[in-house]
């Protein structure tokens, strides 16, 4: 029994002094070697003031490609603790958020599924299960997405897509831009509400030949009041970075992509990143993955999008030119470090954040930067003031 106890007591303290060490508040731990990664961070505000998580599980040991689990977790206490409140089978890539009263949480079925959403009533304990167009199948087929910010604009509401059903099933090749929206006040769970783009397919003519993708994309209004899907761009060829301007019509229906102009240098746009508008600071904001002048000094002919080490926060006028902070989280090693696919949300004079994080923990520390073994939960406090001269 003493011995059980004492191993008890190790385990515990060994937790305890490595997940100290990691960056914020721990939300969720998965260790490299249950082949389990954290994935598709997620975060919303509820009407009492709780916040809500989530993250899907991928890799070897997961189920993606097939019925993958989510994970919702609550903090009563802004973050800085975290409790496990349901976990669901058949969800992935997705995005809680809070809609005219509801609590959603929309992406696909699996790695390549379905366009799905769900709905909970509890404060996000259960939630519907997706059967058909009247209860929250809302595109059957293979789609990708992340978990990026819905907007509402000219009275509908607006998420970015991507469908992998191109002919080349590779990789960036399968994934076409789109945009998806609803009017305000239509029930987002039945499939006949929404409206889809046309969708702009993989053009390996692009930048010289070295378009490799576009996906998860951003819904973002401009200061002229012309709303824009702006996604990731994948380009192997160079450190500097950008992000692709695709043009959406008012009323959803039309997308469309000026070559000569829609490629826009952006940091961080070869990862994943989030664009919020805040009409008090009348600026733009984004949390992105940049790679700093001596990362890439000392990477030369690296992929950009392996480069995870840093994410910071970046504020722009027009959409177009950006603006440095400040540094939030950084670790000077590479491989088998990254903080990815962060989610934010604005909190009055703060910005709160979560981030797919690969860190130390005591057992080897992640598999790669890629493959995170934490989900971890950070503030900026009065982000508006950061970076401003007095």
């Amino acid at each position: 029994m003493k011995k059980h106890c004492s191993l008890i007591l190790f385990f515990l303290i060994s937790w305890i002094f490595t997940t100290a060490q990691v960056p914020g508040s721990v939300v969720a731990y998965s260790p490299a070697a249950s082949g389990l990664y954290i994935g598709s961070p997620s975060i919303c505000i509820l009407s009492n003031g709780d916040y809500l998580a989530s993250h899907d599980l991928f890799g070897p040991k997961s189920n993606e490609f097939e019925r993958p689990n989510s994970r919702i977790y609550r903090s009563k206490d802004k973050g800085k603790t975290w409790t496990q409140i349901s976990e669901i089978n058949g969800q992935f890539w997705s995005k809680l958020f809070v809609h005219e009263k509801g609590l959603y949480f929309m992406g696909t079925s699996k790695h390549h599924g379905n366009t799905i959403i769900r709905k909970s009533t509890d404060g996000g304990v259960t939630w519907t299960e997706p059967t058909d167009g009247e209860n929250g199948l809302l595109l059957a087929g293979e789609y990708h997405c992340a978990p990026m910010p819905l907007i509402e604009h000219n009275s509908r509401l607006w998420r970015a897509m991507e469908d992998a059903m191109g002919s080349v099933k590779k990789w960036g090749k399968r994934y076409g831009a789109f945009m998806m929206s609803i009017p305000l006040g239509a029930d987002p769970m039945k499939a006949a509400n929404w409206t889809s783009s046309n969708v702009l397919r993989y053009d390996s003519t692009l930048l010289n030949g070295n378009f490799g993708a576009w996906i998860e994309g951003n819904a973002v209004v401009d200061p002229t009041g012309q709303l824009w899907d702006v996604l990731r761009v994948d380009d192997k060829s160079t450190l500097e970075e950008k992000a692709a301007f695709v043009k959406i019509s008012d009323d959803g229906k039309t997308a469309t992509f000026d070559s000569n102009t829609g490629f826009v240098k952006f940091p961080g746009g070869s990862k994943k990143f989030g664009i919020r508008y805040d009409p008090k600071s009348k600026l733009y904001w984004t949390i992105a993955n940049y790679i700093p002048q001596e990362i890439k000094a000392a990477n030369p002919g690296k992929n950009p999008a392996s480069i995870r080490n840093t994410q910071a926060l970046f504020s722009s006028e027009d959409l177009r030119n950006w603006d440095l902070r400040i540094i939030l989280l950084q670790h000077p090693e590479i491989i088998k470090h990254g903080f990815q696919y962060v989610d934010w949300l604005f909190e009055g004079k703060d910005i709160i954040f979560l981030s797919r994080t690969a860190f130390d923990d005591g057992q080897g520390g992640a598999h790669n930067n890629h493959d995170a073994n934490y989900l971890t939960f950070h503030r900026i406090k009065k982000f508006r003031k950061i970076g401003v001269k007095e």
